[in-house]
């Protein structure tokens, strides 16, 4: 199939091409360029007036927890979703699999809608919450990178003492392994130096919350009198979640240490814990993504998060911000942090892509592709939404 008179953003810098052709083969982009002779049975469709973009990559989410939007409105970070003693845990505990497997069916239904192509999902319930999201995105074609966890929690004393991660729960841990893509670690102040280093052991992909809130820091340095953020590295996570308080030297280690820090503006808002500033982020040379967080929080919705994360950034530090750094933060940076085959426009790589109307009512004239696609577009400018070349929403 060849797509052609197509405007594209090309490449990890998304640099803008007005008039080029996409060949897609084998659900990879085969080739990108200004003129592509088609074969003597191949499809060629025009698309004229439309955009090529990286489908997005929600780099964190917790969808399982879909049957509790707005819950607990006006709780505390830890009354809310404290893995132990918050109301998420007892929510997920009492709700049936069928009614929970409906819901995170519908949010992914709404991720694809509104140009999600893959979603990074922490996993609660262990070997249980994995096979309910496996077996609930199974007929829906989203890409799911899910990182689980074994449910156990290191108290205070615990930590203290530096308590050895039970032998009992190995071979948990092995079959929760070997049903998903990784470990999705709630925090440092769960999990002892031994724990995290016991999972940092493991060859799949590794990521931890981290500095999220100030409480959780000052919690970590009452317990330990170390950073929350150096205690989380004893993990060698491959990525950071939130980092909301993480001071300076936090983010050099993690620069250094890590591909990358995932961040959630919105959903910090709205646990009315401040946002992440990315400037200092950015000075330490830190990669970073993006992701909608909770469910219960927030709506999956890339484009709210872009928009909000730009004008942010821009009111608190009255300072301006390139919008093509935002979008790189949910397509681009996100495929560098995952070491995927995706968000990328290039040949070889998985061919996700969202095609927008330039001419939608909210976005003609485009004078600055970056700024509408980040502060204007919306699922209402969306023509077609393909994962793996194959059409999954709209229509060309």
């Amino acid at each position: 199939m060849i797509l052609k008179n197509l405007s594209v953003l090309l490449g990890k810098e998304l640099h803008y091409k007005s008039s080029y052709s996409i060949q897609i083969s084998k659900q990879k982009f085969h080739r990108i360029q200004e003129n592509i002779k088609p074969s003597s049975n191949e499809s060629v469709i025009d698309c004229q007036g439309l955009i090529a973009i990286p489908g997005f990559i929600n780099s964190h989410t917790h969808i399982g927890d879909s049957i509790a939007k707005d819950f607990t409105l006006n709780k505390t970070v830890d009354e809310k979703i404290h893995p132990v003693f918050g109301a998420k845990p007892k929510i997920l505990k009492k709700s049936s699999s069928a009614h929970l497997s409906a819901f995170i069916e519908n949010t992914c239904k709404s991720m694809i809608k509104n140009g999600i192509t893959t979603f990074v999902d922490f996993r609660e319930g262990g070997l249980d919450g994995i096979e309910l999201i496996r077996k609930a995105t199974s007929k829906i074609p989203i890409r799911a990178i899910i990182l689980g966890r074994v449910e156990h929690y290191s108290s205070p004393t615990q930590i203290r003492k530096n308590a050895l991660f039970p032998r009992e729960k190995s071979s948990e841990l092995t079959k929760i392994l070997a049903k998903c893509d990784g470990l999705g670690i709630s925090g440092a102040n769960e999990n002892s130096d031994s724990v995290l280093g016991y999972y940092s052991k493991t060859s799949k992909l590794r990521a931890i919350h981290a500095a999220e809130t100030k409480q959780s820091v000052d919690t970590s340095k009452k317990i330990t009198k170390k950073s929350e953020v150096l205690r989380a590295l004893k993990l060698k996570p491959h990525f950071l979640v939130h980092m909301t308080y993480a001071s300076n030297s936090d983010l050099n280690l993690v620069a250094k240490k890590t591909r990358g820090i995932v961040i959630c503006p919105r959903a910090n808002a709205a646990l009315a814990e401040g946002i992440p500033n990315i400037f200092p982020m950015l000075r330490s040379q830190c990669t970073i993504a993006i992701g909608t967080d909770n469910v219960m929080i927030n709506s999956p919705n890339m484009f709210r998060e872009m928009d909000y994360l730009w004008k942010a950034t821009m009111g608190l530090n009255k300072k301006r911000i390139d919008p093509r750094l935002i979008l790189k933060m949910a397509t681009t940076n996100a495929s560098s942090i995952l070491h995927k085959n995706i968000g990328i426009i290039e040949r070889g790589r998985l061919a996700d892509l969202v095609l927008i109307d330039k001419h939608a009512i909210d976005l003609e004239p485009m004078h600055n592709p970056y700024a509408s696609l980040v502060h204007r577009a919306s699922e209402s400018t969306i023509r077609t939404v393909l994962i793996g070349g194959n059409v999954v929403h709209g229509k060309i």
